[in-house]
């Protein structure tokens, strides 16, 4: 399994922008390789346009949550079921009631698969607004870390994120969780007003 999923990574690598197009938008609903395998490389390679790959990257990202969104909406739990099992549908299913939007938020950041995140968010009518806003945020995120460390540390950056990318994403998260927060209480007090 391994083997084919390196000769794919290969294969779309092949496509440049278009395959790390392809890759991220599907990666989002219902693809199992994440765009960052072929970012990564592609940022090292001409690291002048890599911004330009972590922007393209988190719009396909997003515009696949959208259709994994639509995917969850009309095809529903049983499609999930194809993707995991009965118990990590739960497990989901209680990440979004006591975190709703924050845990499409941590999940667009982490390694935690997205799509599953995405397809559960239309099978919970969680609003498709909610859904890119948080996307938005999360995907772009990540994959501007990882251009930034790109833009940094130059051909050391793939080493580094590999070794590091439990921590980057802890860090990471914690940040986003302290924003959101923030978030939810200005919110709140405008609200109170």
């Amino acid at each position: 399994m391994l083997e084919m999923i390196h000769a794919i990574e290969a294969w779309l690598m092949e496509y440049g922008v278009w395959g790390l197009f392809f890759v991220s938008f599907a990666d989002s609903s219902f693809f199992p390789i994440p765009p960052d395998v072929l970012l990564i490389p592609m940022g090292i390679a001409d690291p002048d346009r890599v911004i330009w790959y972590a922007f393209l990257t988190t719009v396909a990202s997003v515009l696949g949550a959208i259709f994994g969104w639509f995917i969850g909406k009309i095809l529903g739990r049983r499609v999930l079921r194809l993707i995991i099992s009965e118990e990590k549908i739960q497990k989901v299913e209680h990440y979004f009631t006591l975190y709703g939007p924050m845990a499409v938020l941590i999940s667009a950041f982490t390694p935690i698969p997205y799509k599953v995140f995405t397809i559960f968010a239309g099978i919970s009518k969680i609003p498709l607004r909610v859904l890119v806003i948080w996307s938005i945020i999360g995907r772009g995120a990540r994959f501007f870390i990882e251009a930034a460390l790109i833009v940094y540390l130059g051909d050391k950056a793939r080493p580094f994120i590999e070794q590091n990318f439990t921590l980057i994403t802890i860090i990471g998260s914690l940040i986003i969780v302290i924003a959101y927060v923030i978030y939810v209480v200005i919110r709140k007090k405008k609200k109170t007003k």
